[in-house]
């Protein structure tokens, strides 16, 4: 076999290349789940939409549910970013005025396509397996919140404030996205969506959740 060729014959797929391919996957998928529904399709439909066989959508997913992860996960990378670089003494909410990642131009709050990730969230309020899939990915964000703020503030990851920090910060996250996807993205289905007043909107909500978190329980 030729050095740096697989099986196939065919150079291996670079990262950037399975990340993309995770990602038309994930797009294929929220499609026909919000379409017809999760229980309605399959991983052929799925794999036929992203341009893909099935067998290469099972290789990247464990199920068709769990095709959804990089549509959920990308906002969560950005939004760590975005902690690690606000500076310490200036509040949260302010960090989240940014429409764009200035490092690297991605925006923070639509992540790869906003359109999609608001139908995926309103799908998780009827859908138990998504539901499962929205949960699990905050729980695994939660770590990476509290490293992000310990970085924030100079503190050693063992630290207990952070890590508390992160678990509100968490909260306010999902609570503020469900509330945007469930009553103020779902407002008027049949309006065409724009992404600006979508992103705005969704910056409000999260600056109020954040504010609320700030507060305390009172």
């Amino acid at each position: 076999m030729t050095a740096g060729r697989g099986r196939t014959g065919r150079p291996p797929l670079t990262e950037e290349r399975k990340a993309e391919i995770r990602l038309e996957i994930a797009r294929a998928a929220v499609g026909l789940f919000v379409t017809q529904g999760v229980a309605a399709t399959t991983g052929e439909q799925i794999g036929e939409a992203a341009g893909v066989s099935a067998r290469t959508v099972w290789r990247y997913f464990p199920s068709k549910e769990s095709c959804v992860r990089p549509l959920l996960t990308a906002g969560i990378e950005l939004l760590a970013a975005a902690l690690r670089r606000w500076p310490p003494g200036r509040p949260l909410t302010e960090a989240l005025d940014f429409d764009e990642d200035p490092a690297t131009g991605d925006r923070l709050l639509a992540g790869p396509d906003g359109a999609d990730v608001g139908a995926l969230v309103r799908l998780t309020r009827t859908e138990p397996g998504l539901r499962a899939v929205w949960l699990r990915m905050h729980d695994e964000a939660e770590p990476a919140f509290a490293r992000a703020l310990a970085d924030r503030a100079g503190l050693p990851p063992d630290d207990l404030r952070p890590a508390v920090q992160a678990a509100m910060f968490n909260a306010a996250l999902r609570a503020a996205v469900e509330h945007h996807a469930w009553h103020t993205a779902g407002a008027d289905p049949g309006a065409p969506a724009d992404p600006a007043t979508a992103r705005a909107r969704l910056a409000t909500a999260l600056r109020e959740a954040l504010t609320v978190a700030a507060a305390g329980l009172g």
